[in-house]
């Protein structure tokens, strides 16, 4: 909105320091620091609001220490995050850019589901929440929603480097470039460890001849539906203690900004070798006000916890991660760079598919770990929540620069 704004007084009246707004870095600089204020100085009022309504964490007995001190935790805290990401936004980012309506459509949409199922849990007295079926289902509608956009949108387009040939003919006829192709419509994304670091999804769809062209979007809604779910579920599965899921997706956030800042540049694009997407370094503005969310959100949130993000912050994180990837082209990267929401899903997965099949072979189930999510293994054997947060954080920083340094890694 400020972005309209000062763009018109800076064109019809000069006006000093409205050029400003102009400048990524500089409203991106802005966003991080209204959400941060917003979600520090608002998370508080929120937070007391949400204890007055007693809107407080039931918890189950688990066995594990602490564990009784956190009921009565204010839950459904997400809605610090949700707030504080969307109002910078509003204000400093471009509003008709395709990737910014897409980012807030995506917060919106899983922030509700999310609300829904923490209201159920809450005021209804339901442990199970919204019923899974009902969350697969709003998760497969944002993917629809998500991949439909980005398939067929005119403003989703992609300049690819040209060959050394071409290159050499521009150049002899004086025309200015990059060494970029026009716009067009692409189904390539970005595939970590392999020669041009570049795949196509149609290569999928080969067999099909020239029917491929008519199939394709299918294909790609189906793994943007995928790509959504499994990452919506597994920042669910790791919000189980204190910081651990805000901490670990702000650092997966940040390693997408700097894949969007390059990619939405054409010199660093152009530098690095990587497909050049217009117009989507606008979501480093996004981007920014996320992580000050989730940073805000952490002074609240870090051991011990005076608030819960519940399924309104959780889900809302891992489907805005999704989109992101999805957007920048680095959704294949999720299994490194997202590799500690992997780990916990599968930790879950393996547990529950192991315990099933040696009760059916042996008559009793047998366990891979202690608990699942794996957080919980590492409660059960003794170590405190806050030293393994930590290590998560910190095994999260090694993935999220292992992905950035896979741009130069073919």
């Amino acid at each position: 909105m400020l972005y309209y704004i000062f763009e018109y007084l800076d064109k019809h009246y000069g006006l000093s320091g409205a050029g400003m707004f102009q400048y990524l870095s500089f409203r991106s600089g802005l966003a991080f620091a209204f959400s941060l204020l917003i979600s520090t100085i608002y998370g508080r009022k929120i937070i007391d609001k949400l204890r007055r309504l007693q809107v407080g964490e039931s918890i189950r007995d688990l066995g594990l220490e602490g564990q009784k001190e956190k009921a009565g935790t204010p839950t459904m805290g997400g809605i610090i995050i949700i707030m504080a990401t969307l109002v910078p936004v509003f204000l400093f980012a471009k509003l008709d850019n395709i990737y910014i309506f897409i980012l807030i459509i995506t917060t919106i949409w899983m922030g509700t589901i999310g609300f829904i199922d923490d209201y159920i849990k809450v005021f209804k007295k339901d442990k199970e929440g919204l019923s899974g079926k009902f969350k697969i289902a709003g998760q497969i509608a944002l993917g629809t929603f998500v991949g439909v956009m980005l398939y067929f949108n005119p403003d989703v387009v992609v300049k690819e480097k040209l060959p050394v040939d071409q290159i050499v003919v521009m150049q002899e006829q004086a025309v200015p470039s990059y060494k970029f192709s026009e716009e067009h419509k692409s189904t390539k994304t970005t595939i970590p460890f392999v020669k041009n670091n570049e795949f196509d999804y149609a290569v999928l769809l080969s067999w099909m001849g020239e029917k491929a062209n008519d199939y394709i979007w299918i294909l790609f809604v189906l793994i943007v539906i995928f790509i959504i779910t499994a990452v919506s579920n597994g920042a669910n599965l790791t919000d189980g203690i204190d910081g651990l899921a805000a901490g670990s997706s702000a650092i997966i956030v940040l390693a997408l900004a700097v894949f969007s800042w390059i990619s939405g540049n054409i010199i660093f694009a152009d530098y690095l070798n990587v497909m050049y997407i217009p117009n989507s370094g606008e979501m480093t503005v996004f981007i920014s006000a996320f992580v000050g969310g989730l940073v805000g959100f952490l002074w609240y949130n870090a051991y011990p916890a005076q608030v819960f993000m519940g399924d309104t912050g959780s889900l809302t994180i891992g489907g805005i991660i999704a989109v992101l990837a999805i957007a920048v082209r680095k959704e294949l990267l999720i299994p490194i760079l997202a590799g500690v929401f992997l780990v916990e899903n599968l930790s879950v997965v393996l547990q529950v598919s192991y315990f099933k099949f040696t009760r059916k072979k042996y008559g009793a189930g047998k366990r891979i770990f202690l608990m699942s999510p794996l957080h919980h293994h590492y409660q059960k054997r003794g170590y405190h929540e806050s030293k393994i947060v930590t290590r998560f954080w910190i095994v999260g920083i090694l993935l999220a620069v292992l992905s950035i340094i896979t741009l130069k890694v073919r």
